[in-house]
Order: C-alpha cells, then structure tokens, then sequence
C-alpha cells in the first residue's frame, strides 16, 4: 500500500512543484493524514502546502494538528486569513484548540459564531480541559417527556449525525429525566406516550468527570452515546464512542511522551531552542537523580576501593530492582486507572506484593548469589549480593505500591510521574543495601 504522507513528504523535495500539484496529492487524504503530514515536513515548508489546501477543508486539517503546531502555523496568517479561516468554526472545534490560542484569536472566532454557539462555548470553558463537559456533542435529540412515538419518529428521520439512536427526555425545567432507544419503539403505535419506553436507572454522565473515567463508563454502558449532566442535572450534551477513542488515543500518546520528559503537542519540527529547553529540563531532573545515587555511593568509596567486585555487580542489584518495582508499579497504576484499590484492600494488596517480592528475591538471589560464587569464587560475596538482592526487590514492591498511591492522591498522575520516582528510590536503596553490606561483610 502506498503512504500518501510520504508521497507527499517525497513530492516536496523536487523541484517546480506547483499549488495544483500539491492540492492533487492531499485531495484524497482525510483531514487528520493532512494534518501529520504538515507536521511531518520543516516549518518554512508548511505555508506552502497550507496555501494549496482549499479553503473549506483548512479548519477540519487545523483542528486534527497538533497545539504547537498549530499555534506556528498560524503565526504564519494575518488577521484577514485568521478572520476568514474561522468564519465556520463551531464551539466543539473551538473548544478543542482554544489551548493553543492566543485571546484575540479566540474573539475573532467567537465574533464569527452565532449566538448558540457561542452559548455552548462559554458552557464548556467552564470545564477543565479533561473534564467531559468540555468535551461533550450537542447534535443530540431532546424533546419533552410528554410527546407521543410519531413526534419522536420524525425527529429521528430529520437527524443524520452520527450516533442519533437514543431520544434524550427532559421535564419542563429541561432536567434531563431519561432516555428512549430508536429500536424500543420502532414497532410501538404512533400515539403512545414515549415516557413509557423510557429505561429506568440509565447511566449518565457528570460533566466533571475525567475524560478517560467518562470513556470507561461509556464502554460499561454498552451504548454509542451517554447524556452528559451538570450539577443541577441539566442535559449538557452527550459524550458517544468518538469521544471515548479520542480520549483512549491521547491518554496513551501523554504517557508516551511524558514517559521521556515530553510534551504530546510538541512539534516534530519546532524550533531548536524551544526543542533544547524543554528536553533539557527533563535532562537536568536526571541528572540530580543520578548525582543523588552517586552521592549515595560516595560513601562507601574506601569500600569500593578494597573491593574492586563489588563496582562489578552494582548494576546487577539496581536493574533487578527497577524491573521489579516497574512491574509492581504498572500493575497498581492499573488498578487505579479501573477503580480497583482503595483504603479496604489496600493493605491487602501490599501483603500480596511484598510477598511475590519475597519470593522472587530469594529464588533470584540464589541465581546470582551461586553465579557470583562460580565467577569470584568468594562465598561472602555471593552472600553479599544475594542479601541486597532481596532486600532491594522488597525495597521495589514496597514503592511500587506506595508511590502511585501516594501520587494518586497528590493529583499527580503515576503513570507519569511514578517511574522516576521509583528508579532513584531502587537505584539508591539497592546500592545502600550492597554496599553497606559489603562494607560490613568483606571488609
């Protein structure tokens, strides 16, 4: 199969190529394999492909690039093109980059918006960014509770956005009261009351809820679209399964690239010192995580100088420990994403770790313990390295349960943060369990 992103990226780099050209290779690419293509080619390259794209498709392609992106392309329009390139955006399009826009862009395109849409704007700024009422659709059917099965049919027959199956049901003050599924009264009699088809107990939706807990209630629902309500238990719109694949995407693109100290709206090809400063943050909290594990070794520099060996194995015991602790912290940072720890279990599951931990340590250290003996023929020492061994796993299931925890509760998302964390607790607690053992042991 051929890659249009790459015949494009190819088709940049010869000579005299032309707007016409360049339109007739993007003219079969859905907007968001326009938009990685743009962030797949240099900056000054950017406006010239910006300038072949039709006028009516650059605010989808805008919308699917991403903020850093974005926010240099745009840098690259006057006002006129920014007036006109915004004359059709929408509240949900404009909530979804607003974070990524200057004030006065934002005012032009709220100047361009009618007055619903401007409604729906300024009720989703009152949102947090992964809060689900910033996210929600409002190409959703609402009637009252009172009407019959022929007024709801033709509601139906007059909606083709995708999703419409469910018929959301208020009283009069518009609190939403519950919903009624297309298939539930396709065969009922046209002057029935819809009120009677309505389900009972149907789920929905806090518009406060995190965007990722909104797409697992949505996937425990098993329908396309669930009613989205604020504290007053007003219909604010719905959230359906584009949503909740979106959110799932860009949940698993951030811990990606935080994983590496990154930002998931960083720009393949942003400029070289916004590059260099943000990675070189990142840089520096490793190095005074690593000069915090040096220092620690420090200490034991007389012993290390009497027994040369022990320099040999120290990376044995750290990277025993970090798998360790990696495998314990991923598994209770799952357990949290899913709702399944809390105070009840907690201590239960901490037993449950530092056991499989136990375990694993001493049929480990054994391992090593007897291959240190075979290489060094030194028996101490095999005993030396066999103790860290056990007591730096222990160290790792410990964390591994603790941190997240703790970071959790911090409103700190582990799976961003918690493997930092964790690799200079184990590298710092396995060094001080086999050094100071050795210093006690061998010397």
């Amino acid at each position: 199969m051929s890659n249009p992103i790459a015949e494009l990226i190819e088709l940049l780099t010869q000579e005299n190529i032309s707007n016409q050209d360049i339109n007739q290779a993007i003219s079969s690419m859905p907007p968001d394999d326009v938009a990685l293509a743009l962030e797949s080619i240099p900056v000054s390259q950017r406006r010239f492909v910006w300038d072949s794209i039709k006028q009516t498709n650059r605010l989808d392609i805008l919308v699917e690039m991403r903020g850093e992106s974005r926010l240099l392309l745009l840098k690259e329009l006057n006002d006129l093109e920014i007036a006109e390139l915004f004359s059709d955006v929408d509240a949900e399009d404009l909530l979804e980059i607003a974070d990524s826009l200057p004030d006065p862009m934002i005012d032009i395109a709220l100047k361009k918006m009618d007055a619903k849409q401007r409604e729906y704007y300024q009720q989703g700024v009152t949102y947090e960014e992964d809060e689900a009422g910033r996210w929600v659709d409002h190409e959703l059917i609402v009637a009252a509770q009172t009407i019959r099965v022929s007024e709801a049919m033709r509601l139906f027959r007059r909606v083709s956005a995708p999703y419409s199956d469910t018929l959301y049901l208020v009283n009069r003050t518009g609190r939403w009261v519950g919903c009624v599924h297309l298939r539930s009264i396709l065969n009922a009699q046209p002057h029935e009351p819809v009120s009677g088809f309505m389900e009972e107990e149907y789920p929905f939706i806090d518009a406060q809820t995190d965007v990722v807990k909104a797409a697992d209630l949505l996937e425990k629902s098993e329908v396309s679209a669930l009613p989205v309500l604020d504290s007053n238990q007003l219909l604010v719109g719905r959230f359906h399964a584009g949503h909740a694949l979106e959110a799932r995407r860009l949940e698993q693109e951030a811990v990606q690239m935080s994983n590496t100290g990154l930002d998931e709206d960083s720009d393949l090809f942003s400029p070289v010192r916004r590059s260099a400063a943000s990675r070189g943050f990142w840089l520096g909290i490793n190095l005074l995580t690593a000069f915090m594990a040096s220092a620690f070794i420090g200490l034991f520099e007389a012993t290390l100088e009497q027994v040369v060996a022990l320099a040999v194995l120290m990376p044995i015991v750290a990277s025993m420990g970090g798998i360790a602790g990696s495998q314990t912290l991923t598994l209770i940072v799952r357990g949290l994403a899913l709702g399944q720890i809390t105070r009840a279990n907690f201590s239960s599951l901490l037993k449950k770790e530092l056991q499989v931990g136990g375990l694993n340590g001493i049929v480990w250290s054994l391992c090593i313990g007897a291959a240190v003996l075979f290489w060094f023929q030194s028996p101490m020492l095999g005993f030396t390295i066999a103790m860290a061994i056990v007591i730096n796993i222990l160290m790792a299931a410990l964390s591994g349960v603790i941190i997240p925890v703790v970071l959790d509760k911090l409103k700190i998302d582990p799976a961003l943060s918690g493997s930092v964390i964790l690799t200079t607790v184990t590298d710092i607690a396995g060094y001080i369990a086999f050094l100071g053992l050795g210093t006690l042991l061998l010397l």
